[in-house]
């Protein structure tokens, strides 16, 4: 009888090694299945109003150029509305000034076009830094100044206007319109305020004042991280309020009954 096969241990590592960098590579949230089909209509609604806009006002004919970085604006609003890159200013200004500076590229480096496509992506992060408008869809808006051809080209400079900054304000008032019926939806994020209603129906109302971290603290541990991170400092504030009160409810589960709480985790 021939002895079962064993696969050898080596080979269970490195097939365990391989699933858990994959999961590494997945972005990791957690929102409802219902927060999936809100962002999702509101990107639906904001790219229609963009191109019956487009159509109306520029004949559809140059209002389609800047479409593809409208689409990636349009995932920010409606799926990240609380990010620092989703708001009104990084919005406009990340757009415009990338259509602006990609429109002199081309026109200053326009015999080599992947030079100025490259420096004008370039020169859009270091500006978008400077003015505090990072949008990461202002990249394509640059690129596509150098690279959109004759027909975006004859706009020269009226392309970061007309039809750029026409669909940013088009895509924002969509935006602000679509997200404020939901409460959970703070856009733009400085028109909105924790309120004490919404901090006590997450059980933390009583915690929140008394685990509020200093604005000064908290900017030093960002410098220190020395990278952009998008999220809000009320976001920040509002998850280690969320945590802390959590930790102190789990820590004060009946210790005599540790199977029944594994079981209730699982």
């Amino acid at each position: 009888m021939k002895s079962a096969y064993r696969v050898p241990e080596r080979v269970i590592e490195k097939k365990v090694g391989l699933m858990r960098g994959w999961s590494g590579l997945k972005i990791a949230y957690t929102v409802s299945e219902r927060e999936h089909w809100v962002s999702a209509a509101g990107g639906l609604l904001g790219m229609l109003a963009v191109l019956w806009v487009s159509h109306l006002w520029l004949d559809g004919q140059t209002g389609v150029l800047p479409i593809a970085s409208m689409g990636a604006s349009a995932v920010l609003l409606f799926a990240a509305p609380h990010g620092a890159l989703s708001q009104p200013w990084a919005v406009f200004g990340g757009h415009v000034v990338s259509a602006l500076i990609g429109v002199a590229c081309a026109r200053w480096l326009g015999a080599d076009p992947m030079l100025a496509a490259s420096l004008a992506v370039a020169l859009s992060i270091a500006a978008m830094y400077s003015l505090r408008c990072l949008h990461p869809p202002g990249g394509a808006t640059a690129m596509y100044a150098v690279l959109g051809g004759e027909s975006v080209q004859a706009l020269s400079y009226g392309y970061a206007f007309d039809p750029v900054a026409l669909n940013v304000m088009v895509l924002l008032v969509v935006a602000v319109a679509f997200n404020y019926p939901f409460a959970w939806r703070r856009y733009p994020q400085v028109w909105w305020r924790q309120s004490v209603a919404e901090t006590s129906q997450t059980g933390t109302a009583g915690t929140e004042e008394k685990c509020m971290i200093p604005h000064s603290d908290l900017v030093y541990a960002l410098s220190q991280i020395d990278t952009f991170v998008d999220v809000s400092e009320e976001d920040l504030q509002k998850i280690y309020a969320l945590a802390l009160g959590h930790h102190k409810e789990s820590a004060q589960l009946p210790a005599t009954e540790p199977a029944e709480a594994v079981e209730a985790a699982r």
